[in-house]
């Protein structure tokens, strides 16, 4: 069977997210698009996943929970996991290894914790769009041993992407899956990038704005709708917890 996925998707955590992308928000118009499967990926944080999480139960939505981390090479790397605890776990890491330098709402938007009831219950202090102290190994290393998935962000944007700021994936990191945005067609991008015919690859909104959630445009075909499957697809033989 085909599920449609988005797997990159900002809430009103990430400061350069809207401010209506909401828990509920987001999960109805992932419903609302035709959507089988999504991820919540904040820039540097899991805060709101439970709230996100809790609401896409009650929804019936199957939603992964994910961060979108900023490495010290200025790189985004997609850590997918499958337990809401382990996305925690490196929260917390990532958190401890961002720089003290408080977010200024004024310059880069409010960073918004919410309940699954979309009430605002919090702030998160430090700037999240700032680059951790990890290197692109050690996302991969962590996510590894929390059971999760690394998947290099839009590979084919000329910033904040590991091949425009390492110049290549090394090979150590055992990369199966890379992001493609969805500016160009995937044709237009592996011409432009032969080394990524290599790689399997997902197509992914990065949304944050409610109407740039991907409708039922990109799939990935399981025997059924699991978490097991999912990341089976993403990254055979990664460790399981």
């Amino acid at each position: 069977m085909k599920f449609a996925v988005d797997l990159h998707i900002h809430s009103a955590l990430s400061p350069c997210g809207d401010e209506d992308m909401t828990p509920n928000n987001i999960v109805n118009m992932a419903l609302i698009k035709g959507l089988d499967i999504i991820a919540v990926t904040d820039h540097n944080s899991a805060a709101n996943l439970p709230a996100i999480l809790e609401v896409g139960k009650k929804q019936g939505l199957m939603i992964v929970p994910g961060i979108e981390v900023q490495t010290k090479e200025e790189v985004h790397i997609i850590c997918l996991f499958r337990t809401l605890q382990s996305a925690l776990k490196l929260d917390e890491i990532i958190y401890n290894c961002l720089p003290d330098m408080p977010n200024n709402e004024e310059v880069f938007g409010r960073q918004l914790i919410m309940n699954s009831e979309d009430q605002i219950i919090g702030k998160a202090d430090k700037l999240l769009i700032s680059s951790c102290a990890l290197s692109v190994n050690d996302v991969f290393i962590l996510t590894n041993g929390l059971g999760g998935v690394c998947i290099p962000a839009h590979v084919d944007r000329p910033a904040y992407s590991i091949t425009a700021n390492l110049g290549f994936i090394p090979p150590s990191l055992k990369v199966k899956t890379v992001e493609l945005s969805k500016k160009d067609s995937p044709e237009i991008i592996m011409k432009r990038h032969p080394f990524l015919k290599k790689y399997d690859y997902i197509i992914s909104s990065d949304a944050h704005y409610l109407w740039d959630i991907s409708e039922r445009e990109f799939f990935v075909e399981m025997e059924f709708l699991s978490f097991t499957n999912l990341f089976d697809i993403l990254c055979p033989n990664q460790k399981k917890l």
